[in-house]
């Protein structure tokens, strides 16, 4: 994989030796919040992500199929059986305050039995279920009389049944009712089977299956992979998403709140037909945050949602039990406020992809109306403004006359995709996604010198391009790794006072799948820089970061971001080493993991060998 290129295997020389030492002393603590992460509603983000929602499409957006009028990602059951998809009488709704334009969003899908021998139903493929796992089935529905429904989770086309229940239904109106399923087999392709025998007509509104363990209706496996990684900080619910969501949707029932359709494609939802099934609300948000030990950071959607219906969002947050949308809050069972301070005034203005009013004095002015009346609500609120930035015309026009409002300026920054397509690719691919981390700093630089004083930096998006669409590798953790120890070393010269990964789940840093999760390169990475957390900055250099802790004990981490050169390091001036871990791979192409392994007692005399690509965590008293 390498070439004979010696300067191609030093690239910025980042197998030079070097030797570890307090001889550079900073004042600045190094910032919890510099170790946030994104959670917008993207991709596969929630959508078979964090979301313990088990089914596609149960709220039956889009179209009918072709030729059945079953909803799409549904089956239909009965060959005499009749389908009908319709947006008459819907049961998902929209709230007070839903503006947007958009399209088959609301729909119920009728099934209708015209012979009494007819078994007639709805059901879908590709569930994964596991033996001894129990599930909360829930399904709203409209009767014409009374019908037995059998919902069963089964083999592939009902083969074999591995546990089944009975629904005795008889409702004029939408009514929900639930059961549990506990499945007897493990299926990586197991069915959800939802019928009856007999003359009849079931409508059904929505449906849903989660597992029993799941929090809020989101995975637990997935919130402490959240809890190990340390993350600070949770921006939601977008980035791009923002512009799609209407925050009052959430105060209906989950299964009631209708699908957001992503009006531009780029924005959101490529793997759910392009709907949003709103799974998670504020009320979620703020406890998962609360869960994880992360400080919430909200998005508003400043095109179509109202200055008053934003200023309305801060006060269910942040209003106590005597203000109007604080005793909605009360009454949803949270009597204490969220204290919400972070909160960005939209998404990415002054890019096309964005809707509303994209040149800067445009944005500037739906933000001062935004940020006048969330801030006649809550005075205390940290506000971020958006912007193409750097950019000296929206610094000029947006940033600076926004600043008595919104002292922090959003940045954002996407490292170079590797495509290794070829064997000749490889070593300058690498290079040129670890050599980014340069730009990302050049980036902040820059932006640094075009603001005023008063003005700090939110770098709320940091990632590898296309880090979504992919599996994760080496290339990304090392890339993680030297951009964290950027964001720790220009923190204080460049005034950054938040960063947020671009995202945590299955975007970069934590794969899930249908029954497990784990942390990918990034997320092992991020885990391990996150120990910087708290320290006092006492060295910096593009290899290695060194805090001291409260406790005494420095911590440094160091990467040779070398493809394939050895490093060595020198850190006898430290102290006694208590603690050396290494974290190497055989491997940068994805998908690729780092082996953790204990080097303390292959360390002498203060020195270590570092193998190429590989990063070290030390520890000294």
């Amino acid at each position: 994989m390498c070439t004979s290129n010696q300067e191609a295997l030093n690239r910025n020389n980042f197998a030079r030796s070097i030797s570890l030492g307090a001889d550079r002393t900073f004042e600045n603590i190094v910032s919890p919040d510099l170790f946030g992460c994104n959670l917008e509603h993207t991709r596969s983000n929630i959508f078979q992500g964090l979301s313990a929602q088990m089914l596609r499409n149960r709220k039956f957006a889009g179209k009918p199929t072709a030729c059945r009028g079953c909803a799409a990602e549904w089956y239909p059951i009965g060959e005499k059986a009749v389908f009908h998809l319709t947006h008459e009488n819907p049961y998902t709704r929209h709230a007070e305050g839903y503006h947007m334009r958009r399209a088959h969003e609301c729909n119920v899908l009728s099934v209708y039995s015209p012979l009494e021998e007819l078994t007639a139903g709805i059901g879908q493929h590709e569930l994964t279920v596991t033996a001894g796992w129990t599930y909360d089935f829930a399904i709203v529905v409209k009767t014409g009389g009374p019908v037995e429904l059998n919902v069963a989770l089964t083999a592939r086309g009902g083969k074999a049944v591995y546990c089944a229940e009975t629904i005795s239904a008889n409702a004029e109106d939408w009514t929900r009712y639930t059961v549990k399923l506990t499945s007897d087999a493990t299926d990586e392709d197991a069915d959800l089977r939802i019928t009856f025998t007999g003359k009849g007509n079931v409508t059904v509104g929505a449906v849903s299956l989660l597992p029993e363990n799941n929090f809020r209706g989101m995975r637990r496996d997935v919130i402490d992979l959240l809890k190990e990684m340390g993350v600070t900080i949770l921006r939601w619910p977008g980035g791009n998403f923002a512009g799609e969501y209407s925050w009052m949707d959430g105060l209906l029932p989950v299964d009631m709140r209708a699908p957001f359709q992503s009006y531009l494609w780029i924005e959101t939802q490529p793997h759910s037909m392009g709907y949003d099934y709103h799974e998670i609300n504020t009320d979620d948000f703020v406890a998962l945050c609360r869960e994880i030990g992360a400080k919430p950071f909200i998005t508003i959607n400043p095109c179509w949602n109202t200055p008053e219906e934003n200023a309305a969002w801060v006060e269910y947050c942040n209003g106590d039990a005597t203000t109007e949308y604080g005793k909605i809050r009360a009454e949803r069972g949270f009597e204490e406020p969220f204290n919400v301070q972070l909160w960005s005034l939209g998404n990415e203005f002054g890019y096309g992809h964005m809707e509303g009013d994209n040149t800067p004095a445009g944005y500037c002015r739906i933000a001062t109306a935004n940020a006048e009346k969330m801030l006649a609500n809550d005075a205390k609120l940290r506000l971020c403004s958006s912007g193409p930035y750097p950019d000296q015309k929206w610094v000029e026009n947006a940033a600076k006359p926004l600043a008595d409002i919104a002292p922090l300026v959003s940045l954002h920054f996407y490292a170079h995709q590797p495509m290794y397509y070829g064997a000749s690719v490889v070593e300058s691919e690498y290079y040129a996604c670890i050599e980014a981390v340069e730009e990302m700093r050049r980036l902040a630089q820059t932006q640094r010198s075009l603001l005023s004083d008063e003005l700090k930096i939110s770098f709320d998006e940091w990632n590898v391009w296309y880090a979504w669409y992919r599996p994760s590798s080496v290339t990304d953790g090392i890339y993680n790794a030297l951009a964290a120890q950027m964001l720790i070393a220009e923190a204080e010269p460049c005034g950054i006072e938040l960063a947020c990964h671009f995202e945590a789940v299955n975007e970069g840093m934590i794969r899930v799948y249908p029954d497990r999760a784990e942390l990918t390169a990034q997320g092992q990475m991020f885990k391990l820089m996150k120990n910087h957390a708290g320290g006092k900055l006492l060295f910096a250099a593009p290899e290695s970061v060194v805090t001291q802790k409260a406790d005494g004990m420095i911590t440094a981490t160091v990467v040779n971001a070398s493809l394939c050169e050895e490093k060595p390091v020198a850190f006898e001036s430290l102290g006694e080493c208590v603690e050396a871990k290494l974290y190497a791979s055989d491997s940068i192409l994805p998908p690729s993991y780092f082996a953790e392994t204990d080097v303390l007692a292959q360390i002498k005399d203060g020195t270590f060998l570092m193998p190429a690509h590989s990063v070290m965590m030390l520890r000294f008293q």
